[in-house]
């Protein structure tokens, strides 16, 4: 027999944790590039792939990401506090996902 308060109670908060996680982390992202630091992945060279940079692209790339950090309207404390937020965000995605652990890993030994 299927306890289904059991399973919808399960499926919510499934259902908000996975929330907080997506959430935060990318809030964090977008609190990291409006605090100047974008995160930037090098071109990679992978003998599968579709698509290869090219030095020259990867060169462009880097100058509009250089021009668009020097037209960010925020001040120094402004960016300093978007980092710091990005950092928090980060930090509650990670701990949700460590809780989430800790709950299942009991389970297992027994």
């Amino acid at each position: 027999m299927i306890d289904w308060g059991a399973f919808l109670l399960v499926a919510l908060a499934a259902l908000i944790a996975a929330s907080v996680v997506v959430s935060s982390y990318s809030f964090g992202l977008r609190l990291l590039a409006l605090g100047g630091r974008a995160p930037v992945v090098g071109p990679a060279e992978f003998t599968d792939a579709i698509t290869i940079i090219s030095p020259a692209e990867a060169k462009a790339i880097a100058k509009r990401a250089k021009k668009a950090a020097k037209k960010n309207p925020l001040t120094d404390a402004q960016k300093r506090a978007a980092l710091v937020g990005a950092y928090a965000c980060f930090t509650i995605s990670a701990l949700a996902v460590l809780y989430g652990i800790y709950l299942i890993v009991p389970y297992f030994h027994r």
